[in-house]
């Protein structure tokens, strides 16, 4: 469905995305993640059509974009991070809007917002103005919009962001549904827990490069390996911090106040590095193995190690 070979993009003298390739799949609920920064928007908005490429090339549904752009374009429905003004549309108005866009006749697109409104569960709302929707009824409606023209590729960026619990399970539950119905999709998000429970591939981003793209289970299992610890102490962390470097079995994660994070696949190693920290002094108030997860991984794949583990940010 989905190919992207060597894909570079340059603003100025800042590589933003540094040759990626990847292939999602017809069919996949693909979940795209990365840390601010990592190069992820740029990508969607090159797949998009919206930004050109510095190089490298994209095929969806085994279209290059070079040279039929207008043609790719009508292979793909795109549901942005923002829903736009349209205070003085009804819902009605704000589909035949969209629907003229695309080239679609008044009566198809009358018929066509009838099942789509069915299918995001606003039906209802169909004589409302859009600005009395909740952010959830919008953003379902914006995914209504974007499949007017039937593409066969679906991208949302950021589609649970702001929502509440109970609008995050309805995305969710529609985005299971569209999948169920043959729909390639892609989504972009900061919320791994609900990416690894309705995607069966993701792909992590990190510095504009793709560090890891899979089905989840093969993403998991590399992080198999490497068990993740949280101690917890009552004061020199520092000193707990300088014990973790001593060992070359283990990495150091992340330091805070109170707590550091080590990662290790030997066993022994963190004994007997949790022994050296307290006898050399440190007060040790808890410890915990943290279960392999999607977030565990993403962690180990695009956190700073050492050299910046007293930086949350870089």
């Amino acid at each position: 469905m989905l190919y992207i070979t060597n894909l570079v993009k340059y603003y100025n003298n800042f590589q933003a995305v540094a040759g990626i390739n990847l292939h999602v799949p017809k069919g996949d609920l693909f979940g795209f993640v990365g840390p601010n920064g990592a190069g992820k928007t740029t990508t969607i908005r090159m797949v998009c059509g919206l930004l050109r490429p510095t190089s490298g090339n994209i095929w969806i549904n085994g279209i290059s974009q070079f040279g039929n752009m207008a043609l790719v374009k009508r292979q793909i429905g795109y549901v942005p991070d923002f829903f736009g003004v349209y205070d003085n549309l009804k819902v009605s108005e704000y589909m035949e809007f969209y629907g003229s866009l695309y080239g679609i006749s008044y009566r198809e697109t009358k018929s066509l917002t009838s099942g789509l409104l069915e299918l995001v569960n606003l039906s209802d709302k169909l004589s409302e103005n859009v600005d009395t929707l909740s952010r959830g009824m919008k953003q379902r409606l914006c995914v209504a919009r974007a499949l007017l023209h039937n593409p066969e590729l679906l991208i949302l960026d950021e589609p649970s962001s702001g929502l509440d619990p109970r609008a995050r399970l309805e995305m969710k539950e529609l985005l299971l549904n569209l999948r169920s119905m043959g729909k390639t999709i892609i989504i972009s998000s900061h919320i791994l827990s609900e990416l690894s429970e309705m995607c069966n591939s993701i792909g992590i981003m990190n510095h504009g490069r793709i560090v890891a793209a899979g089905t989840i289970d093969d993403i998991l299992g590399r992080g198999r390996n490497n068990t993740r610890i949280m101690i917890n102490v009552r004061d020199n962390v520092e000193t707990a911090a300088e014990k973790a470097r001593e060992f070359q079995e283990i990495s150091l994660v992340s330091v805070m106040e109170h707590q550091l994070v080590i990662s290790s696949n030997d066993d022994e190693a963190v004994n007997r590095y949790l022994v050296q920290v307290m006898n050399s002094g440190v007060v040790v108030t808890g410890f915990t193995k943290e279960e392999n997860s999607l977030e565990s991984l993403f962690m180990q794949l695009t956190g700073d190690r050492e050299e910046n583990a007293n930086q949350s940010d870089h």
